[in-house]
């Protein structure tokens, strides 16, 4: 995640929990992700823009869902930037 964004962030929390269905095993990241000062801040908007279409090329994994859950903006003492995202990873 933080590749996408250039490696300007910082992971904050990480949650992974198993998930499958009848056909599909695999597992449920939900990130949260901060980006601190302005370029962060822009990076963290790259990440943003780039992450719904994005392909992944983790070993192993098919990312079958990777979605924007929350984004908060703040400027003041200094630009922040603080993203939420959840992914499903299948086993391949």
């Amino acid at each position: 995640m933080l590749a996408l964004a250039g490696g300007l962030g910082a992971v904050t929390i990480h949650r992974e929990m198993p998930w499958a269905s009848i056909t599909f095993a695999g597992t449920r990241h939900t990130m949260s992700l901060c980006f601190t000062g302005s370029g962060a801040v822009d990076a963290g908007e790259e990440l943003l823009a780039r992450l719904p279409d994005h392909e992944f090329a983790i070993p192993g994994q098919l990312v079958a869902d990777a979605q924007i859950v929350k984004v908060e903006h703040e400027m003041l003492p200094e630009p922040r930037l603080r993203v939420q995202v959840e992914l499903l990873l299948l086993e391949d």
